[in-house]
């Protein structure tokens, strides 16, 4: 589907987005726009690739008219462009909102008008059942996508979304932070040892991307199932890699943090298809007229599950010590810290 096509990613520059494009770098593409604010990252990259299918726009998805300007001529869109980090956005919820949701529709909205064919939205697991601002905005990202995805023509602009929960080794994560408590002798900082997450790399991120590219359809949002781990038990398993005797060091629950990370709600579990490796939610198909709905409720609601990462398969230390070790990053701070 995607030969002799032009792909747009926002946020390119990013973890995510850099690894979007490189999966996709090395197909029979036409052609893949990296748009970001971030010049600096962007001739970063155009150095390491010299690549002629990448194309660099400068821009901002708060601003529609510099967004529409990358969009001449592009058949699909991953839409990545995000303020992530949880405590940032706690203290500057509005700037969530003005990127996260504004910024989105921005998004949509130059699409439709300029003949896109289709949109991935990217979420988060922060956005199910979310208690801060960043996933609260996600929240309101998922809302505003699904919404306008029923309100367009879906044979000339299909808009869909996935969600994902964190990447390992991505920008401001834990394995990192890890790695470089080690190397400079201080204490692992783990916020709660019992605390649990999906640990999933960016290759099997991406490959969410691909399969709802190929899948999705109007208002889908797309989930991958993902192992999980206590961050106690990740801490150890990242001791143990680099052979190292540091202190695991509890300091308690951050800012806006959750002790798991729910990628399906008990309501979406409802209505979502199992599709093997991942979970496709359809988007409510009902419209303003609330009253036909009141006659029936759903009695399954009451028995269904949340899917998160407490409940998913659980990796003890030597499977996520063999998961680690598939992450080039890891790789390479291993060979460096053995030398």
């Amino acid at each position: 589907m995607f030969k002799g096509k032009t792909l747009l990613i926002t946020g390119g520059t990013g973890s995510f987005g850099n690894a979007v494009m490189k999966r996709f770098l090395d197909t029979d593409i036409k052609e893949i726009r990296i748009f970001s604010r971030d010049e600096k990252k962007q001739d970063d990259m155009r150095k390491l690739y010299k690549n002629d299918k990448l194309k660099f726009y400068i821009g901002n998805v708060r601003n529609l008219e510099s967004v529409k300007n990358a969009m001449h001529g592009v058949d699909y869109i991953f839409h990545a462009a995000a303020l992530k980090q949880v405590p940032s956005c706690e203290f500057f919820p509005l700037e969530a909102v003005k990127t996260n949701v504004l910024g989105t529709d921005n998004v949509l909205s130059g699409a439709i008008d300029m003949g896109v064919k289709k949109v991935i939205c990217l979420s988060t697991d922060k956005a199910a059942y979310p208690i801060n601002a960043m996933g609260i905005s996600k929240a309101m990202m998922e809302k505003v996508f699904v919404a306008k995805a029923k309100t367009v023509d879906s044979e000339k602009t299909l808009i869909c979304g996935t969600r994902y929960g964190n990447v390992m080794a991505s920008r401001g994560s834990v394995i990192p932070l890890f790695i470089d408590q080690i190397k400079n002798g201080q204490p692992l900082t783990v916020t709660d040892p019992n605390m649990t997450r999906f640990l999933m790399s960016l290759e099997e991120a991406v490959e969410l991307v691909v399969f709802a590219f190929q899948n999705a359809e109007v208002g889908d949002i797309m989930v991958q199932k993902s192992p999980a781990s206590t961050i106690g038990d990740l801490a150890q398993a990242v001791k143990e890699l680099f052979n190292a005797d540091n202190e695991i060091r509890v300091i308690g629950t951050r800012h806006g943090e959750k002790l798991y990370e729910t990628l399906l709600t008990k309501e979406e579990h409802v209505v979502a298809r199992d599709m093997g490796g991942f979970y496709r939610v359809p988007a409510d198909k009902r419209d303003l007229n609330y009253d036909k709905y009141f006659v029936e409720g759903n009695q399954k609601l009451s028995s269904e599950d949340e899917y998160n990462s407490h409940n998913t398969e659980r990796l003890n230390v030597e499977q996520i010590k063999k998961k680690l070790l598939q992450l080039d990053y890891v790789i390479e701070q291993l060979e460096g810290w053995n030398r």
